[in-house]
């Protein structure tokens, strides 16, 4: 029997789910002519269609503010279309046992291409928004230029789509921001603005009236989460300056661990402020001129304690496993210490001269490595070009520290010309199994020199017959960072050499097909470069899209 409360909507849906062996069909389903199961289907095929014809409406959904205007200009024709080709290869997949073939690898070519358009101001095409978001979904690399590009109706689109929600967090918000000159808008905002908003307002604040900006934080510091503090503090590195100083000075007594170490780090890196300036009087001590055997040596004194002053100006009490408590107190004084203070401590020697100098009693390793770090945080060229040494000298018995990662972060602090010419002589002297990181820190395109030299090391490499797939890393360099001018020089070594006795089997064809990628790609990048250049950009359109 069919219950009285049912609808015959449930009774045909019961009767489905336990057949109709099992339950007789509500009344009126049963046709003559029909078996039981047909005449089900086809009565619930009526009532489907009924419900669906007496279905009410549900309220309208709030009609969406239209995309905002964009009025950067437009792209090429020939860029946008190089763009779709961009974004559609973003996705292939990689061939088998590694890439192969004469192709350019356009998923490498993406970033250098947004950040082209972006040099030139162009609007994103709204068509491309949606594969662009996408791309820069899955790689975080690409954000911060897919961002800007996208501009704000991208920001707009990414809104309508949980998938790209890390948009709404890595986005400066800058296009967003109100004009710095309005006071009010700005408290308005930085009272009540999204986290990633007030960063970058107190960034754009910072650059106008720096003033203005510590005023607007130390308003609210107390109020601040730890992490809040520690990413608005990390913000005032750009623009540092000894007007930070009595700010920086209280965040010493800040409650969390990791605001103190970042405000004393700030503080070392203003070489007058007084924190610099204790530092130096405690290095000082520790770090003597000796001539009691005839010629100048360093003597070397560590800390025998870690006072709670040095705790206060950021000196971590603790040492990682494994390092002497002594020693890593020195670095840390060392490393905080202006490296202004050293020559008038050791002689009035010049920084070349003091690394010269022997150190007694095995400091040398460390307190070379504490200079290094200094020379990094205060971004001193003269103390880095002492410490990285000649470029022909082995890294293992040149001055400053053998460690390649190290040493980029000093060459960093060279200017460019002064840096590729550095790298240069060092793949010249010591080929390029040990200069990939150092290559990461140089200008792009490299410079004349470098870049010779890299394709000078790979030929070297080919014609020894070298195992090839060890030069992988570098050659994806070269294809991304040589000056597309070079294509035409590299054309000889395209061909596929003669293996010699000893070279890896099949060596001469990936050295061929390498080759022939490089010069490949050189070109694409010089067309894509032509292409965003060429011509006179197209206008924007004259007013805003709805919904575009």
């Amino acid at each position: 029997m069919t219950g009285t409360t049912t609808s015959p909507w449930e009774d045909l849906v019961t009767t489905a789910l336990l057949g109709t062996d099992r339950r007789t069909p509500p009344d009126g389903v049963l046709t003559s002519g029909k078996d039981t199961p047909a005449a089900l289907l086809d009565a619930a095929v009526v009532h489907t269609v009924r419900r669906r014809a007496g279905l009410l409406p549900a309220p309208a959904a709030p009609r969406l503010e239209p995309a905002p205007h964009d009025v950067r200009p437009q792209l090429p024709g020939a860029a946008r279309r190089r763009l779709a080709q961009l974004l559609a290869d973003r996705s292939a997949p990689s061939p088998a046992g590694g890439r192969r073939g004469t192709a350019p690898d356009l998923t490498e070519l993406l970033p250098q291409w947004l950040a082209t358009a972006n040099e030139h101001s162009y609007q994103a095409p709204p068509s491309l928004l949606p594969s662009l978001l996408e791309a820069a979904r899955a790689r975080t690399d690409l954000r911060p230029q897919a961002l800007a590009f996208a501009g704000s109706r991208g920001l707009w689109l990414a809104r309508l789509n949980p998938d790209w929600k890390y948009a709404l967090r890595g986005a400066s918000g800058a296009s967003a921001l109100p004009d710095t000159e309005d006071a009010e808008a700005v408290q308005r905002l930085w009272d009540e603005g999204l986290f990633a908003e007030r960063v970058s307002l107190l960034a754009a604040v910072r650059v106008r009236d720096a003033a203005a900006a510590l005023e607007l934080l130390s308003a609210t510091w107390a109020t601040e989460r730890a992490e809040d503090r520690l990413m608005f503090l990390d913000s005032l590195r750009a623009g540092l300056s000894d007007a930070d100083e009595p700010f920086l000075e209280t965040a010493l007594t800040d409650r969390s661990r990791n605001v103190r170490a970042t405000a004393a780090e700030l503080l070392s890196a203003l070489p007058h402020s007084a924190l610099a300036g204790r530092m130096a009087a405690r290095a000082s001590s520790c770090v003597s001129l000796d001539r009691s055997e005839g010629a100048a040596s360093i003597s070397v004194e560590a800390p025998h304690e870690c006072d709670t002053d040095m705790q206060r100006d950021g000196v971590v009490p603790s040492p990682p496993s494994g390092r002497g408590e002594r020693s890593w107190w020195l670095g840390q004084l060392v490393q905080a210490a202006p490296l202004s203070a050293w020559p008038g401590r050791l002689g009035g020697r010049t920084a070349a001269d003091i690394v010269a100098l022997p150190v007694a009693e095995g400091w040398r390793q460390e307190l070379h490595a504490a200079w290094c770090r200094a020379a990094v945080r205060q971004q001193d060229a003269e103390w880095s070009r002492a410490l990285l040494g000649a470029p022909a000298t082995p890294p293992e018995t040149g001055p400053g520290t053998s460690s390649l990662a190290e040493r980029a972060q000093l060459l960093a602090t060279l200017p460019a010309d002064e840096r590729a010419a550095w790298v240069a002589e060092f793949i010249a002297a010591h080929g390029l199994s040990e200069a990939f990181q150092l290559l990461g820190v140089c200008a792009l395109p490299w410079a004349e020199p470098l870049g010779r030299a890299v394709v000078d090391a790979l030929d070297i490499a080919r014609d020894a017959g070298s195992y090839p797939w060890s030069f992988s890393g570098v050659m994806g360099l070269a294809e991304r960072c040589l000056d597309p001018a070079e294509a035409g020089r590299l054309e000889l070594l395209t061909a596929t050499p003669d293996e010699t006795e000893g070279a890896s089997p099949g060596a001469g064809g990936y050295w061929s097909e390498a080759f022939q990628r490089l010069v490949s790609t050189l070109r694409l990048r010089a067309a894509m470069r032509l292409e965003l250049e060429g011509g006179s950009p197209t206008p924007p359109p004259p007013g805003p899209t709805p919904h575009s």
